[in-house]
């Protein structure tokens, strides 16, 4: 048995041709989504992953506005959230991280506005997403949950996540509840992790330890979602053991190609979902 593997390039693709048509009815109106992006570090994975945003934006019609800060206080990052919050041109805010020494978290999560955190990373949007309201998730649980959902169902199904971070785990839990999965989450603390994660139809990985998942941790048939990413001897590897898992699994998320493109995508998709719903 070999698993099948999600597409999540090509599921990218599909969403990028119907986000480009969105972004041309925008700028019919005189509006263009755009983006704007703090850089509070000189961390190289940072900037590397801002320059994809702005080549992926340029190729949709998307502006990104960047603006890095070398030796940022959490007062000058907040008074640039403050900035962006009031410009009417930003649809969106994000902040990249890591954050460096000394910056209040908290007061930065605080800053960012709902309307325009567009990849869920403020303390309004996951108290709006835990209620039930309208909010972004962070674009890596909407990714995750998408790649999924190309492999089947979710309603009915028991999923169960490793990881419990803010970014990932906490938000794609709330985001399974709404499509009636039934969810456990588990995390360092866990005990017998693989007999949980057995039971699993649907798992999702996203603990930052390579190839940490192995096939004595995966039910026949399961559902594999990979969101790590991970550099071993200079090769990009998940937090799946992919090779092991692969005679078990019915449905596997490849690394690269799975989570990844589909993030970017959906960080952007948000980004036009925010300048939308400025204009009505």
């Amino acid at each position: 048995m070999t698993a099948h593997r999600l597409n999540g390039k090509g599921l990218a693709n599909e969403c990028k041709a119907a986000l480009a048509a969105r972004v041309a009815a925008l700028k019919e109106r005189n509006v263009i989504p755009t983006l704007a992006v703090l850089l509070p570090t000189k961390d190289d994975a940072a900037l590397a992953y801002y320059r994809t945003k702005q080549r992926t934006a340029e190729k949709l019609g998307i502006c990104v506005e960047g603006c890095i800060m070398a030796d940022p206080s959490t007062e000058a990052m907040v008074d640039q959230i403050a900035a962006w919050s009031a410009d009417p041109a930003i649809s969106g805010i994000m902040v990249e991280t890591p954050l460096p020494p000394g910056v209040d978290v908290q007061a930065i999560r605080n800053a960012l506005p709902a309307a325009k955190d567009v990849d869920g990373a403020g303390t309004e949007s996951l108290g709006r997403l835990l209620s039930g309201n309208p909010a972004f998730a962070p674009a890596t649980a909407t990714a995750a949950l998408c790649l999924a959902e190309s492999g089947g169902e979710i309603a009915g199904k028991h999923a169960v996540i490793i990881g419990r971070s803010l970014v990932v785990g906490r938000p794609l839990a709330l985001l399974l509840l709404v499509k009636d999965a039934t969810v456990t989450v588990c995390h360092s603390k866990t005990r017998d992790l693989p007999a949980i994660s057995r039971s699993a139809e649907l798992l999702f990985v996203a603990v930052g330890r390579p190839r940490f998942v192995r096939a004595d941790m995966v039910a026949p048939g399961a559902t594999v979602i990979d969101i790590g990413t991970n550099v071993v001897d200079g090769v990009l590897v998940g937090d799946v053991d992919a090779d092991a898992v692969d005679a078990v699994a019915g449905c596997l998320s490849p690394v690269p190609g799975g989570v990844g493109p589909l993030t970017t995508t959906h960080l952007f998709e948000h980004v036009v979902q925010a300048a939308e719903a400025r204009i009505g």
